[in-house]
């Protein structure tokens, strides 16, 4: 099988499973335990790891925290900072295209009393600037945006939404979980408040994560959404994912930005020889994208369809937390596609891994159930005769 939906997770390097095995069968210690030799060298790959990920962010360790993946860093931030600051205001900004975990969070505060702003994008998936600085107000306490669409790619100005923030005095979180390594993010050079990745966009392993809070002369005060034996400075309770933690360390050590410029060449590539398709829509293709992504809806054909025409080929029509709903993607509606391109829309992510024959390979698969399906298709038939747009 060609695997082309690595923005819902990856495959594991194995560099990286061969530095984590030693931790489930040698040494199998609790991380916290330091009153012994095992106890202390599994404290100090947790360390190391952490050093490993604050290199790669250009941060200081210490203002890293392990967890379970971004959306346990999504709840945390936007509730632990909706439960600090209510006496500073009750007022969020978001985007209409976040991922599910942003929205569904900010849905839920709403019960609580918290105002909700959602920007707008236009037809490429992008903010307009002036929309975010006329949604401030005296009651903002928090904007979250991600770095980089699930769905489409789109990336976001993050240096002039985090200065932006910095000058309203305005706290900023960004979801960077698609875009680490893929673009650059200098922590140094970006003045981003709050940030969050996983492990497993990366090529490391599932369910570990980390957050990232910038130590300030004013330190940002958050609510800790797990707590337990003190564990991350008493921030994040539970027993350290060792295994799990050193991996993320490794596979972030292990990838670099120039990793992913046979990656574009590669989505470069598919779609060029998916152009050859009549009536196609390459979503945000005019704007700055990820290097990997591409999101293209086939005219009056159903991304179901050319799936299930395309066994050899692991695709998707979106986010893989909403894959399976009947509802077309809230992105693309947000960006003002029609609900018949938003259902006929497929996500081709690709990985390191990913070769060239394995483009070639999925541009011909999926150009030929294409053809067949609309060779088969009335619908496509009274559009070719004009009767219908």
């Amino acid at each position: 099988m060609i695997y082309l939906d690595n923005n819902a997770t990856t495959r594991i390097l194995d560099e990286v499973w061969n530095t984590m095995t030693p931790y489930f069968i040698q040494n199998y210690a609790n991380a916290s335990s330091v009153y012994h030799q095992m106890g202390r060298e599994a404290n100090a790959a947790v360390q190391l790891a952490r050093a490993q990920i604050a290199e790669a962010l250009n941060c200081s360790p210490k203002e890293l925290f392990f967890n379970s993946g971004a959306t346990e860093s999504i709840n945390t931030v936007i509730c632990g900072i909706f439960d600090k600051y209510q006496s500073k205001g009750n007022h969020i900004i978001t985007v209409s295209t976040e991922h599910k975990a942003v929205l569904s969070c900010c849905e839920q505060l709403t019960k609580k009393g918290a105002q909700i702003s959602y920007l707008p994008v236009d037809a490429q998936g992008m903010i307009r600037i002036d929309d975010l600085k006329n949604a401030m107000s005296s009651q903002t306490i928090l904007v979250c945006i991600m770095a980089a669409n699930n769905e489409t790619g789109v990336c976001t100005s993050l240096t002039q939404i985090a200065t932006i923030c910095k000058e309203k005095d305005i706290l900023f979180f960004c979801d960077a979980t698609q875009a680490i390594r893929k673009i650059n993010i200098d922590l140094q050079k970006v003045p981003i408040d709050l940030l969050c990745l996983s492990a497993h966009k990366l090529h490391g392993p599932k369910g570990v994560g980390a957050l990232y809070i910038r130590r300030k002369s004013k330190p940002i005060q958050i609510t800790p959404l797990i707590v337990g034996g003190g564990q991350e400075s008493g921030f994040r309770g539970g027993t350290y994912n060792v295994p799990a933690i050193v991996g993320f360390g490794k596979a972030l050590s292990l990838l670099k930005p120039t990793s992913y410029h046979t990656v574009e060449r590669n989505r470069d590539l598919l779609e060029e020889l998916l152009g050859g398709i009549p009536e196609i829509i390459i979503h945000g293709k005019n704007v700055p994208r990820l290097p990997n992504t591409s999101y293209i809806s086939f005219k009056h054909i159903l991304a179901s369809e050319i799936m299930t025409a395309c066994p050899a080929l692991a695709l998707s029509s979106g986010s893989a937390c909403v894959t399976g709903s009947r509802e077309p993607s809230h992105v693309l509606m947000a960006m003002n596609v029609s609900k018949e391109d938003a259902l006929s829309a497929i996500r081709f992510s690709l990985s390191i891994f990913t070769t060239q024959e394995d483009i070639i390979q999925c541009a011909q698969l999926v150009t030929d159930a294409v053809r067949k399906i609309r060779d088969q298709s009335p619908i496509w038939q009274l559009f070719k005769a004009g009767l219908i747009d």
